[in-house]
């Protein structure tokens, strides 16, 4: 049988493609296996889960350590109960308790948090899983035994710098003359009240320290709230105070914060964000990623002795606003770089967009006001300026009603001045006389100072009715203002043959207005009506004006008989330019609805059943 070279290399490529799928689930099966068993690390603490700092570290280390691990974990926590007072017999035993407890099933890492916990598996690391990687963290390297290390152990440590934190203190406070320093009783706390005793000897001279070792906590409350002034507070959680007492978490610190008359500070961060003012303090986040980094290379199978890490210095001093302000601290006796927490934004930055709602508002009611007040401005020149081109107006339509009334002005002044002329040539011829009669001479002279008196009235009142000047309001009675236009105007009624006739009220009514432009209103009035009466259907040519009291109102009523005003131009009657006669301005009627308006007063018309129209004007009662 023969084969093509095409046959064979299909045959090749198929069998390579299914050994390289066989290969790749191999691998896959054998990653999973790995990955599938978990890695066992045992937590030791210093005192217990909830004694700060360390249980910060804890906290930050095992979130860390699950972020970074490629397996699953399975983390279990001891806390070294002895480390509260010198146990040996205690320790020992439980040093064995967990020799035993792990024999059959040793863990893949054992981190101890703390100096008490590294001096623990330190002291019994020859019998306590010797081969067992370990991890010493959250501890100063001035506790850690270096010559006791083995090749499966390393260290995480930090570097307290004692005069560092007080020189912090002196700088931002210089002032100070004394701190207290508020420790506990501990083994582990009498090392690092000595050990700052040691450390603060050249700072004698300039500053008064106190520790707090040798009291209970409520005496320690008791001196806090009684320091002298320019006195500050460092805070080293006191674990185990002088009766024995524990303090665990962060009561203890609130409770010192909330009676001290000086500001706190501390050495580590895991106290900072409520009670202390700040400084330079080691770092817990910066601690535990670090300690987190190195678990995952010894559980990767690194050997611990290999990974070498330099202690941990501080970072830059952080301070915390809010102690700033209580204490009034200024930000410029800060050091250089500081950092700043809990500052409380401006107004404008923590209600950013309420506040620009706001100035939006605010911004559009001022341009609503602004323009409203614009618009109220020019409404009001505008109102002077109509209220000036109307009275002009009105002073034209005086003049034009002028010429109306010539016959009415020349009957006027005729009846008086012939009388003056007769009773003056009277009293000439009785004057020549040779015996004439004084006391006739005298009633004759009174008759002509009357007559004059009369046609001086007349002059008068055109003069009034002619004269251009500014309102002027006064108190008026319409009875009267009625009776004395009725009788200007009866003369040229007289010479049209109109029948004008009055009727005023009984009772008086008493007005505010200018006395000329009301007198001005009424001429328009019968003077329009004598127009109406000329071409009246019924050749009756009759004129009634007459006064009322209507409730709180004075009204004047002028009535005619002619044709009355026609059904489709009422609304027309009182507007501008509107006129029925041929050569009328139509302007009469709109300057009265004018001058009544400005009285707050009301004009009106309507047509009579009996034939012809009636208008009338309500003013208010003075």
């Amino acid at each position: 049988m023969r084969y093509s070279g095409r046959n064979l290399s299909e045959g090749a490529v198929g069998l390579l493609a299914k050994c390289c799928v066989a290969v790749v689930a191999f691998l896959l099966i054998a990653i999973n296996a790995a990955v599938a068993e978990p890695k066992r690390v045992v937590v030791l603490h210093s005192y217990s889960q909830n004694s700060k700092p360390w249980s910060e570290y804890s906290k930050a280390f095992r979130q860390e350590l699950e972020r970074r691990s490629h397996w699953p974990l399975v983390i279990q926590d001891f806390s070294v109960v002895t480390a509260f007072a010198d146990e040996e017999e205690t320790e020992l035993k439980f040093a064995q308790y967990l020799s035993a407890l792990f024999s059959r099933n040793s863990p893949d890492l054992i981190v101890a948090f703390g100096a008490p916990a590294a001096a623990f598996v330190q002291r019994y690391r020859n019998g306590l899983l010797p081969a067992t990687p370990m991890l010493l963290t959250a501890v100063d390297q001035r506790r850690v035994q270096q010559t006791t290390l083995t090749e499966n152990d390393t260290v995480v440590a930090v570097r307290l710098n004692i005069p560092k934190l007080f020189a912090n203190i002196l700088d931002v406070l210089p002032n100070t003359r004394t701190v207290a320093v508020v420790i506990g009783n501990s083994p582990n706390e009498r090392f690092w009240g000595e050990e700052m005793q040691r450390e603060l000897e050249p700072l004698k001279d300039r500053v008064k320290i106190l520790f707090y070792n040798d009291l209970s906590f409520q005496d320690i409350l008791k001196r806090a709230a009684s320091l002298s002034q320019n006195s500050a507070i460092f805070w080293v959680q006191p674990q185990v105070d002088a009766t024995g007492a524990v303090h665990e978490g962060e009561q203890a610190l609130k409770m010192l914060h909330a009676v001290a008359n000086a500001p706190i500070f501390s050495h580590d961060d895991a106290y900072f964000g409520g009670e202390i003012v700040g400084g330079p303090m080691t770092s817990v986040s910066a601690g535990a990623i670090k300690a987190s980094e190195v678990a995952v290379r010894i559980l990767g199978g690194e050997k611990p002795a290999d990974i070498r890490t330099p202690a941990l210095e501080y970072g830059p001093a952080k301070f915390d606003w809010r102690q700033l302000q209580r204490w009034n601290i200024s930000e410029n006796r800060l050091p250089p770089a500081s950092e700043i927490y809990f500052r409380e934004p401006p107004i404008w930055e923590k209600y950013r967009w309420q506040v620009g709602l706001a100035c939006a508002v605010l911004l559009l009611q001022a341009l609503l006001i602004t323009g409203l007040l614009y618009e109220a401005r020019r409404r009001r020149y505008a109102e002077v300026q109509a209220r000036q081109r109307m009275s002009e107006l009105a002073h034209i339509n005086r003049h034009s009603m002028a010429g109306e009334l010539t016959a009415s002005i020349t009957h006027e002044l005729g009846q008086p001045l012939g009388a003056i002329l007769t009773n003056a040539e009277s009293a000439e011829l009785m004057l020549k006389s040779s015996a004439p009669d004084m006391d006739e001479i005298r009633q004759i002279v009174a008759e002509i100072r009357r007559d004059d008196e009369r046609a001086s009235e007349v002059i008068s009142r055109l003069r009034s009715l002619l004269k251009k000047a500014p309102s002027e309001r006064k108190d008026l009675d319409l009875n009267e203002l009625v009776s004395e236009t009725v009788d200007l105007l009866s003369g040229l009624a007289v010479a049209r043959g109109v029948d004008l006739n009055s009727s005023t009220s009984s009772m008086s009514l008493p007005i505010s207005g200018d006395r000329i432009q009301l007198q001005q209103v009424l001429i328009n009035l019968v003077v329009n009506a004598m127009e109406a009466v000329s071409n009246s259907p019924s050749g009756v040519r009759r004129i009634s004006v007459w006064t009322a009291r209507i409730e709180n109102s004075a009204e004047v009523s002028v009535a005619d008989s002619g044709s009355g005003i026609l059904l489709d131009r009422f609304k027309e009657v009182f507007e501008p330019f509107f006129s029925t006669k041929p050569n009328g301005m139509g302007m009469g009627l709109s300057i009265a609805r004018s001058i009544v308006e400005a009285h707050h007063g009301r004009i009106s018309a309507k047509n009579r059943v009996e034939g012809g129209a009636i208008f009338w004007v309500r003013l208010p009662l003075a």
